[in-house]
């Protein structure tokens, strides 16, 4: 769980690097907190069929506890991906291609690749496997 939080103990730090295990692990978090709310919804979704309006009101609650979770992560999401793509010996600018179409199979490229071995511009080798 240590590793999984770690990007959000270095919030809005872009500077440095961040190994892929750093990057994957806060991805997995962040999946792992979204199917957990998707879920509870689902089942209190099932304990109260019988009612539309309680169905929309889950559905909303859903959708607004999902939206706030995105609010509260997309400055870390960023963060760990411009320090993944210093990893990478890339400019931390890349991330913008994030806003061209297919662009993002770029940077899941970049964040698939094993970071330089030796020490960089961005920094030193990130500690880890």
């Amino acid at each position: 769980m240590q590793d999984m939080t770690l990007a959000l103990k270095r919030y809005a730090q872009f500077e440095g690097r961040a190994n892929r295990r750093e990057y994957w692990m806060f991805q997995l978090f962040l999946f792992l907190v979204a199917t957990a709310v998707s879920l509870l919804a689902g089942v209190l979704a099932i304990i109260l069929r019988s009612s539309p309006d309680a169905l929309s009101a889950i559905l909303i609650g859903m959708m607004a506890l999902l939206g706030l979770m995105w609010l509260a992560t997309i400055v870390p999401l960023i963060a760990v991906t411009v320090r993944r793509l210093h990893d990478c010996n890339q400019s931390g600018w890349l991330y913008l291609l994030a806003l061209v179409p297919m662009g993002g199979l770029v940077i899941l490229v970049f964040a698939l690749l094993p970071g330089t071995p030796q020490e960089n511009p961005y920094g030193p080798v990130p500690a880890g496997p």
